[in-house]
C-alpha cells in the first residue's frame, strides 16, 4: 500500500513538472504580431541623424539604372557624378570678401563642387573636354568660381576629402561662363542633358548656372 502510494504521489509530481514546462514554454513564445522596438544605445545614436548634405549620383544616359533592370543588356551608360548636396540656407554663396557673414564660397577659390568627399566623376567610354581625350575612369572634379566664369577641373588624386587637392595631379581644366537662374535652387544640383555633341554636366546653386560640354560623338 506504501508502495502505491509513493508511486501516486511520484507520478503526480511528474505531472506537475510537465504541466509547469508547458506553460513556461507557452509565456516565452513570441508574438510576431507584437511589434518590437530595437533599442537605441550611445552608439547607435548615430543612426537617427540625417545628413545635412545627402550624396547624389547621376547617370548619362539619365535613369540608366532603371533601364538597365528592364535590359540586362544594355551597354554601359557614358557617365556617372557622385557627389554630396548642400543646402543654401538663407547664405550668400559667392562672395569676394573673406569677412562675409555664413558666405559659403569665396570666389577665387578651390570648391569641391558639393560637400565632405571631393566630387567624383566617371567616364565608361573616351570623351573629349576642352579638346583633350579623357580615357575611361574615375576622376574628381573641383571648380575655382569667379562672378562671370568657373574653372572646372578633373583631377586623378581620387578618394580625397573636402579641398585636399593635389594640384600636381590636375589632368584637364574649363572655363565655362555663368549663367543666371530664373528661379532659385535650394539644393547644389548636378545633371546630365543631351546634346548635340554628346551631353552637357549642368551645375546650379542658387541663382547661378555652369554648363561643361562633354563630347562623345
Amino acid at each position: 500500500m506504501l508502495i502505491k502510494k509513493g508511486s501516486l504521489l511520484t507520478g503526480i509530481f511528474f505531472c506537475c513538472c510537465f504541466f509547469m514546462s508547458c506553460r513556461q514554454q507557452a509565456d516565452n513564445t513570441v508574438n510576431e504580431d507584437i511589434p518590437r522596438r530595437i533599442p537605441v544605445s550611445v552608439k547607435d545614436s548615430i543612426l537617427l541623424s540625417i545628413d545635412k548634405s545627402p550624396m547624389d549620383m547621376i547617370y548619362f544616359p539619365e535613369n540608366y539604372p532603371a533601364q538597365k533592370m528592364t535590359d540586362p543588356a544594355l551597354a554601359n551608360p557614358v557617365a556617372r557624378v557622385i557627389y554630396s548636396r548642400p543646402q543654401k540656407k538663407g547664405r550668400p554663396l559667392f562672395t569676394d570678401s573673406s569677412a562675409a557673414v555664413n558666405a559659403i564660397q569665396r570666389y577665387g577659390h578651390e570648391w569641391r563642387l558639393g560637400a565632405n568627399e571631393a566630387t567624383e566623376i566617371e567616364f565608361f567610354k573616351p570623351v573629349t573636354i576642352n579638346g583633350k581625350v579623357i580615357a575611361p575612369g574615375r576622376y574628381i572634379m573641383y571648380c575655382i568660381p569667379y562672378p562671370d566664369t568657373w574653372k572646372i577641373i578633373l583631377n586623378t588624386n581620387l578618394y580625397s576629402w573636402g579641398l585636399h587637392i593635389d594640384k600636381t595631379k590636375d589632368l584637364v581644366e574649363m572655363v565655362v561662363p555663368v549663367i543666371k537662374n530664373d528661379i532659385e535652387i535650394e539644393y547644389f544640383t548636378m545633371l546630365f542633358q543631351n546634346s548635340t555633341y554628346g551631353c552637357d554636366l549642368v551645375m546650379a546653386w542658387g541663382d547661378t548656372k555652369v554648363v561643361l560640354p562633354v563630347n562623345f560623338q
